[in-house]
C-alpha cells in the first residue's frame, strides 16, 4: 500500500513550496501530525475547488493551514474563504502562513468554536469543507445545510476513519460514532447527492439538490 501511495504522489502535481514547508514544519513541531491533509488529499482539494468554482467557502478545522492554503489556491480572484479553527495557539502560525503564501486576501480566519462562529457569519456558501471534531459532525452538518446554496457542496474529511466504521461489533467511542451518524445522516437524507471517495482517511462528497 505504501508503494502505491509513492506511486500516485509521484505521478500527480507537485505541491507548491508553501505546501512542502506546511508538511514539514507540522511534522516536526506539532503532536497528531497526521492531521495534516498531506500531498495527494491536498491536490485533490485543490482540483475540487477550481471545478466548483465557489465565491464563498467555509472550513471548519484549519490545523496548520494545509488544507486551508490547497482551497485557497484553487479560487478565483475575489472569491472569499472562511477558516475557523478552535486552537487560539494555532493564529499567529496560521495568519503568518497565509499572509507568507499571499493569500491573505482570500482567507479570513476564525478562532473559536464553529458551532458558536457559524452563526456570526453572513450569507451562504458555495462550498464547505469539513474536518474539525469528529464527535459533531452531525451538528455541523445540520447547522450548516440551510445555508449551503442548492448546488453547492460539502466535503467532508476522515469519514472512513481508519476503517472502524465498517468494524463488527461497531465502535462505540465518540469520534466514531459522530462520523458513522453523520455518514448515515447524509446516506439517507432525500435532498443531498453523496459520494465518498477512499482516498487517505476518506473523503465523502455531498451536493445539495
Amino acid at each position: 500500500m505504501e508503494a502505491l501511495d509513492d506511486y500516485i504522489a509521484a505521478h500527480i502535481s507537485a505541491e507548491p513550496e508553501i505546501l512542502q514547508e506546511t508538511f514539514r514544519y507540522t511534522h516536526t513541531h506539532h503532536l497528531y501530525p497526521r492531521m495534516c491533509s498531506g500531498h495527494v488529499q491536498g491536490r485533490l482539494l485543490k482540483m475540487l475547488t477550481t471545478m466548483i468554482r465557489p465565491r464563498r467557502v467555509l472550513e471548519l478545522g484549519a490545523f496548520t493551514g494545509y488544507s486551508t492554503l490547497c482551497i485557497a489556491e484553487g479560487l478565483e480572484d475575489g472569491a472569499v474563504l472562511d477558516s475557523i479553527e478552535l486552537d487560539d495557539e494555532l493564529a499567529d502560525e496560521l495568519t503568518e502562513r497565509f499572509e507568507k503564501a499571499g493569500y491573505s486576501d482570500r482567507i479570513r480566519l476564525h478562532i473559536g468554536d464553529a458551532l458558536e462562529i457559524v452563526g456570526g457569519l453572513e450569507g451562504e456558501w458555495d462550498m464547505v469543507f469539513m474536518d474539525a471534531n469528529k464527535r459533531s459532525y452531525p451538528e455541523y452538518y445540520e447547522m450548516i445545510f440551510p445555508r449551503l446554496r442548492r448546488g453547492g457542496y460539502l466535503i467532508a474529511d476522515n469519514t472512513l476513519w481508519d476503517g472502524k466504521v465498517a468494524s463488527v461489533p461497531p465502535p462505540t467511542d465518540g469520534q466514531s460514532v459522530g462520523i458513522m451518524k453523520f455518514n448515515d445522516l447524509v446516506a439517507n437524507d432525500p435532498r443531498v447527492e453523496v459520494c465518498m471517495i477512499p482516498v487517505r482517511d476518506g473523503l465523502t462528497i455531498v451536493r445539495r439538490l
